[in-house]
């Protein structure tokens, strides 16, 4: 097993109204802030018991999407042995039922592994939030809600991936460990296909925890650059959009709320629709042509966002001016007659 031995930085002593959202969000690395939700009931609760017996109080029925995997997979939820498809049950059913089920196995070293992600925790938890929820007054959130999701589980394994939102993964019941990786290590963790995945976002071939060399030599890169969040009940991770992250549920059961959120205007399109068109449209042309597209996109999109524009007139900009839901709008439906001509 391969130890990293880079850690998290700690924030201790943050009062819930204090975060420092603007010294996070311009460090832009991850960051525990320690005990942050320590006071939140869940986060009290003194055994799995009491916590599934607290989260069923809110519950309403309304069905939830849950996944099992066989026992032997030791809770890594992924592929199967020839990629094509997933490795591990999916299905709808009854919150209450489910935590039911991990209860049942809570001592059952061979016990199946039972995950539920990514559930709206104002959805099917009505109310959870009046009594657990994060103190967010800072000006970013008033344009830009943030998803708050529920995770539940026992011990599973969601394998290394990015998300193109900020997070604020917030422990409740159970520890959790997070393994991160700066965005620029996507090589280095050898992603999988792009379809299927295994809960919408591309994740790693390797195991991190068991790596192998032989057939993925670039994963000690990746791991060299990582580091450990190890986060218990209460405690907080913030990680920005695109890092990659590894998260191990550590107990018998666990319960993790987080909160998705972004900075850009909800008019702009997603960063992986343009992927996506971008393998239609450049990944297989000619070595000096891709060349020359490099350069077209650092001039025009990943340089300064002015910077196209400045030696034209105003009226001339058209749309290298800056991006507002007008010229955002004019701009989607332009594509959208290309793409169908």
């Amino acid at each position: 097993m391969t130890q990293i031995t880079r850690k998290t930085p700690v924030l201790e002593g943050v009062a819930p109204d204090a975060v420092p959202f603007d010294e996070i969000m311009a460090a832009g690395r991850p960051v525990i802030l320690k005990g942050l939700v320590r006071e939140w009931p869940l986060a009290r609760c003194d055994s799995p018991q009491s916590a599934a017996a607290y989260l069923k109080s809110f519950y309403k029925g309304r069905r939830i999407v849950a996944f099992t995997a066989r026992p032997e997979l030791k809770g890594r939820f992924g592929y199967t042995q020839d990629v094509t498809g997933l490795d591990f049950q999916s299905d709808r059913g009854l919150l209450d039922e489910y935590l039911d089920r991990v209860l049942a196995h809570l001592d059952d070293a061979n016990a199946p592994s039972f995950y539920i992600g990514s559930t709206d925790v104002d959805a099917y938890l009505p109310g959870f939030r009046g009594e657990n929820d994060l103190v967010l007054n800072h000006p970013m959130f008033a344009d830009s809600p943030p998803i708050v999701s529920a995770w539940i589980g026992n011990r599973t394994t969601a394998l290394a991936h990015h998300d193109m939102s900020h997070n604020i993964a917030c422990c409740l019941v159970g520890r959790r460990r997070f393994t991160l990786f700066p965005p620029e290590q996507i090589e280095n963790l050898y992603p999988g296909p792009l379809e299927p995945t295994p809960g919408g976002q591309v994740v790693t071939m390797t195991n991190i925890r068991e790596p192998d060399f032989e057939r993925f030599p670039k994963l000690r890169d990746a791991l060299a650059a990582a580091q450990v969040a190890d986060i218990e009940p209460g405690d907080v991770v913030f990680y920005p959009a695109m890092w990659w992250h590894q998260v191990d549920a550590l107990e018998s059961f666990n319960v993790m709320v987080n909160y998705w959120w972004n900075t850009s205007p909800s008019y702009m399109d997603t960063p992986q629709n343009t992927l996506l068109h971008a393998l239609l449209s450049l990944r297989d042309r000619s070595e000096p042509e891709k060349r020359a597209w490099r350069a077209m996109f650092d001039y025009y999109v990943f340089g300064p966002a002015d910077r196209a524009a400045a030696h034209l007139p105003e009226a001339a900009r058209g749309n290298l001016g800056p991006m507002d839901e007008m010229r955002a709008r004019r701009l989607r439906a332009y594509l959208l007659q290309r793409l169908n001509r």
